[in-house]
């Protein structure tokens, strides 16, 4: 018998009205517990809390427990916790507990004969301690036939979910691999992710270029799926491609003779979606907002038929509805067999995945594309700063009960600038006197909010926001993480920053949650240094799978030529040279790799003044969306290029410029981070996780992760060939070599070359 909590019945079918995202402070869940707390100890003797109701509609089982029962005169309640108006409530919020107590009220009823209650809702204001009564009487008939249209409703809809479920599992079961053979490594490949989702555990997969890792990873999930063995895949990556390579795949594996009724959703960050940007979330100002809930039931059964819902076909549904599409695919999260989307939908604090993960109690395969970006992402993720300067517009512009919270802010940030004599500086612990200036702004910009929601500045509720990030790290302030102030030139103002070093600390909680997280890349390499960033524990099965292509397809040159700052300006005639020769030898595409955008123009100069005619384009640091597909464009136009970028740019990962349009690349760096202030605090933070690796976990590891990335980009098929030329001096060190693919067949140059 399908079963199903009260509060998800009344979710799925009992909204009404506008979408409403005007923030307002919500009570913490101690201070909800505290409330549920005031309210019973009020009512006295004889109230009853935490009434277990279990109502059953043909074969479906709706459970539920209501807060409490007043005995005489009876009385159901349910009780919210809330700060603020309660006018400034939305409408959908109030009819959402009306609904969850009317089912109560229904079984409550049913049970014990009653021909009518009295309900309350029963809202408790956490700052005033005070509690607001909302009682009404029902009679049974009335609550039965509300009861009667919510489950049917839902059952109907579950019944179709149930079809779909089993028609999918059929097809998965007869679907086959899309292509005659599997690459070289790539059947490896897809039995350790099968074997990963079966036994619920990690697995950390190094598969080079060329293998099909979007194919190879999702076919294996999707036969988990049709065994029962998961109910959804989450398929995660850091860049649009990523998004794009694994919808592609889907289609392929969807296409064969018959076609797979799979339910693929794409999810878009709200910004490169929303059809009326500078518009607030709520009826009043957007009108893809206004009635979201009245129409969404039907714009639900129309994107379940869609199938595949990427970003234009959520779209399309959205907007023959009227709704806003991107709420409509944070909607289909619920009933999409595949989601993919960017990391943070997974592994973010507020993440949406996660969370409905654990409130379904979904099993779920996750799997982690380029999982090499993690690492970057996740201390994203988990760091957080503050600006001094930030502070003295807000507080001239705040209403007066704001001011003098902010005056306190600025006083410690006085405090910190005028201590500190260093430009910048890292600290053992957070600065107490700004985390307690910060916490008591924001207790008094919540209390603005939760009474004038509408009358607080942007710039205000975006400081609100920053701080309470900022504290939220600093309240969990340890190991992990690096605090430091920075001055400004004139230092007279200040930024402090908490810096997240190990990710592991967030990440491992995540991970541990689904059991089945494949993370794979074509850079996994060495396995401690991300088994030990991302969390995955120490048994984590790591695969390295072969190179499905020759390894005489790509001709590896290395180059003892220091590219080291202070010997940068006597290596530019020598690598200048080298590229003019290459061009020289076999013209066409190339792209060469610096270490700084400094480096770039220094190397575009040698290169225009000593070899004019030498064609070259240049990727510029302020370069936008249509100046990047403006470079692109050169290398797919048919007359050969030399371009020139950054290591660790868009252009060298997640290019894809197969046959002739890229036939060789050079990486004019080791790719070291340039040794800074900051970088020197990160390595020392390091050594106490990891003792004498801290050096290689800080610099070398990740410089090496781009190099290979970029080299990668040289060869994209099985008849693809070309040059990879590698020019620093450091590349003949073992320490360096140990950490190339086994593909790359190292040669040095010849003396020649290079006089």
């Amino acid at each position: 018998m399908p079963a199903i909590s009260v509060r998800e019945l009344c979710a799925f079918g009992a909204k009404r009205g506008d979408l409403d995202l005007r923030f307002t402070p919500a009570p913490t869940a101690e201070e909800g517990i505290a409330a549920h707390a005031a309210v019973a100890a009020r009512r006295g003797a004889g109230y009853q809390r935490e009434i277990r109701i279990e109502h059953r509609h043909d074969d479906l089982m709706v459970r539920g427990r209501a807060d409490g029962l007043r005995p005489h005169p009876m009385r159901l309640e349910e009780i919210k916790s809330h700060r603020g108006d309660l006018e400034r409530m939305p409408a959908h919020h109030r009819e959402l507990h009306w609904a969850q107590l009317k089912m109560y009220a229904t079984q409550f009823c049913i049970e014990r004969d009653l021909a009518d209650l009295e309900l309350a809702l029963v809202y408790y204001d956490v700052d005033r301690q005070r509690e607001t009564v909302l009682p009404r009487v029902f009679a049974r008939a009335e609550l039965e036939h509300f009861a009667g249209e919510l489950c049917e409703s839902y059952r109907t809809w579950e019944s179709a979910q149930e079809a779909h479920r089993e028609h999918r599992n059929a097809a998965l079961t007869r679907m086959a691999f899309p292509h005659a053979d599997f690459h070289a490594g790539q059947r490896r490949f897809a039995e350790a992710i099968y074997r990963s989702i079966r036994d619920r555990r990690p697995l950390m997969a190094q598969a080079p270029t060329g293998i099909g890792k979007s194919i190879g990873s999702l076919f294996p999930a999707l036969k988990a799926m049709s065994q029962g063995l998961i109910d959804k895949v989450y398929y995660l990556t850091a860049k649009t491609s990523g998004r794009r390579s694994a919808l592609d795949a889907l289609a392929a594996l969807s296409s064969g003779d018959e076609p797979i009724p799979l339910r693929v959703l794409e999810l878009v960050a709200r910004e490169k979606c929303c059809e009326h940007p500078g518009r607030a979330c709520h009826g009043q100002a957007c009108p893809l907002a206004k009635g979201f809930f009245d129409r969404l039931p039907a714009a639900r059964a129309d994107a379940a038929h869609a199938q595949r819902l990427d970003q234009a076909s959520v779209r399309a549904v959205a907007l023959r509805h009227d709704i806003c599409p991107y709420y409509l695919a944070q909607e289909m999260v619920r009933w999409a067999d595949v989601i993919v989307g960017d990391y943070n939908y997974y592994f973010d604090r507020s993440a949406i995945l996660h969370a409905l993960m654990l409130a379904n109690d979904w099993k779920v395969a996750v799997l982690v594309d380029e999982g090499h970006n993690l690492i970057d992402r996740a201390r994203s993720m988990y760091s957080a700063e503050m600006h001094q300067r930030a502070v003295a517009p807000l507080r001239k512009a705040a209403p007066a009960k704001i001011k003098r919270s902010l005056s306190r802010v600025s006083t410690a940030w006085r405090q910190i600038v005028e201590g500190q004599h260093q430009a910048y500086r890292a600290y053992d612990i957070c600065h107490s006197a700004l985390a307690d200036a910060l916490r008591g702004a924001i207790a008094k910009i919540g209390e603005h909010l939760a009474e004038e929601p509408a009358a607080i500045a942007p710039e205000l509720q975006r400081f609100y926001f920053d701080a309470m990030a900022f504290i939220e790290l600093a309240d969990e302030f340890g190991d992990h993480a690096l605090y430091d102030v920075t001055l400004d030139r004139n230092h007279t103002s200040a930024t402090a920053t908490i810096r997240n070093v190990v990710p592991a600390r967030y990440l491992a909680c995540r991970i541990a949650a689904t059991g089945s997280v494949t993370i794979f890349s074509a850079t996994l390499n060495p396995p401690n240094f991300y088994r030990d960033l991302l969390g995955f524990p120490v048994e984590t099965p790591w695969i390295d799978l072969p190179s499905p292509f020759r390894p005489e397809q790509l001709r590896v040159r290395t180059h003892r030529v220091s590219t080291r700052l202070a010997d940068r300006n006597a290596s530019l005639p020598v690598i200048a040279d080298l590229i003019y020769q290459q061009f020289q030898e076999a013209p066409g595409n190339y792209l060469v790799f610096c270490s700084s955008f400094q480096y770039v123009r220094q190397l575009g100069a040698e290169l225009a003044f000593r070899h004019p005619g030498l064609p070259l384009t240049t990727h510029e640091r302020a370069s936008d969306e249509t100046s990047r597909a403006f470079f692109l464009d050169q290398f797919r136009s048919g007359t050969p290029v030399v371009g020139l970028s950054v290591l660790g740019s868009i252009f060298a990962e997640g290019v894809d410029l197969p046959g002739e349009q890229l036939i060789g690349v050079f990486i004019v760096t080791l790719g070291l981070p340039e040794p800074s202030e900051v970088n020197e605090e990160m390595r020392s933070r390091m050594s106490s996780i990891v003792g004498a690796a801290a050096y290689d976990y800080t610099y070398l590891f990740p410089a090496l992760q781009k190099v290979v990335q970029a080299g990668g980009r040289v060869i994209r098929g099985m008849s693809d060939t070309g040059v990879l030329h590698l020019i620093d001096d450091r590349y003949a060190r073992t320490a360096t070599q140990r950490l190339l693919p086994p593909s790359w067949q190292l040669r040095g140059a010849s003396s020649a070359l290079l006089e």
